[in-house]
């Protein structure tokens, strides 16, 4: 067992996320840097914005980082690890570059980081570590002595993340009316992507048919489900669905919609529904647009009762596990034998994300894996 105070040869953990707007003039800017490159007109980015604008221009992503920031600090100092935990985010303030030049200041060398998504995919995982080689670029270019980067492994089937969210269904089965509750069906819901970035997600081996990222769910959603029917002794019918689908419409994306999942279920004559978020850490805008207010409308519409369950969020456990991926990690690069923890059938997950993982339809450079430019 890894010391559980001991996280050399790391010296500091990064939260890198996604970031989002904390009022009305920020939606603009914070959507200009979310699709920089791809051509999109400032018109459609205010159609989007909409979806910002009738929660009041704030997007609860950053509040929800900081309760995480909170869990983490607490759980650590708790448990006696000494370690210095920082935010930065891909688009919006705190900016990841910022981050980074003020851990580099501190004097942090060895840096691991956390990611707040929990699957394979291109623009879970890949794409942050392009960030990251960008961020690291700029200071290169400032003259800054660089610290080393690793990346905490997909922490999709850690027990500190799956047990939170089998709660969640749980509660939200025993929520709701008894005489639809041992009939009701289960909807997993992620964010979709398109078709091509999931054959492609995870490693070489992976590729092809949905890839890591379907896969992964689909043990997530499995995971879940035996859970639950311990817990009530029903055996509830489910099925990993999508949602948040954005770009073209010429270009296939994952499916089926959770609002069209809906329609055929209560066609099918489910009598309820349970929406189970597995694809996200916390209540972020994909959950409180797509599914609390477009997919409770359509279920509303349909005379079809829905809970939504719970994200995992700051959860004590949450905190927990990473904290127990921190100690793992750590231990691996001390060359000590570990024996990392998974549910479901899929095992752990890689602790380095290797060469032709999660490519991008562009190469460029990506820190922290085994094809990284920066030791």
């Amino acid at each position: 067992m890894p010391d559980p105070r001991d996280a050399s040869p790391y010296d500091a953990l990064l939260l890198l996320s996604f970031g989002g707007p904390e009022g009305p003039d920020d939606v603009i800017p914070f959507l200009e840097n979310v699709t920089r490159g791809r051509g999109i007109p400032r018109e459609r980015l205010k159609e989007v914005g909409e979806h910002y604008f009738g929660f009041g221009g704030v997007s609860p992503i950053n509040a929800q980082n900081r309760a995480l920031l909170d869990a983490l600090r607490k759980d650590f100092a708790d448990h006696g690890l000494d370690l210095p935990v920082y935010w930065g985010n891909r688009n919006w303030a705190p900016y990841l570059t910022d981050t980074l030049r003020e851990m580099a200041a501190d004097g942090r060398r060895r840096i691991l980081v956390l990611a707040t998504s929990a699957y394979a995919s291109y623009s879970g995982c890949r794409q942050y570590r392009e960030n990251l080689a960008d961020a690291l670029a700029a200071l290169e270019a400032e003259g800054t002595e660089l610290p080393r980067i690793d990346k905490l492994r997909h922490y999709f089937n850690h027990p500190g993340f799956l047990e939170p969210m089998i709660d969640g269904v749980v509660a939200s089965l025993d929520d709701l009316p008894e005489e639809v509750r041992a009939g009701a069906h289960i909807a997993f819901s992620t964010h979709s992507i398109p078709l091509s970035a999931a054959d492609t997600s995870g490693p070489v081996e992976s590729h092809g048919d949905g890839g890591a990222y379907v896969t992964q769910h689909l043990d997530v959603a499995r995971t879940i489900a035996e859970a639950v029917r311990e817990r009530t002794g029903r055996d509830h019918p489910w099925q990993l669905v999508y949602q948040s689908r954005s770009g073209a419409p010429h270009i296939p994306w994952l499916e089926p919609d959770i609002c069209d999942h809906l329609e055929e279920r209560h066609a099918a004559g489910v009598p309820a529904v349970v929406m189970a978020p597995i694809g996200f850490v916390s209540d972020h805008m994909e959950v409180l647009y797509d599914l609390d207010t477009e997919a409770r409308a359509k279920a509303e519409e349909l005379g079809l009762p829905m809970r939504r369950s719970a994200t995992v969020g700051d959860d004590p456990r949450f905190a927990a596990a990473i904290r127990d991926l921190v100690l793992e990690r750590a231990a691996v690069e001390r060359g000590e034998e570990v024996r990392p923890c998974a549910l479901g059938a899929l095992g752990p997950s890689h602790q380095l994300c290797p060469a032709g993982c999660c490519p991008a339809r562009t190469p460029r450079p990506a820190a922290a894996g085994a094809d990284s430019p920066y030791a």
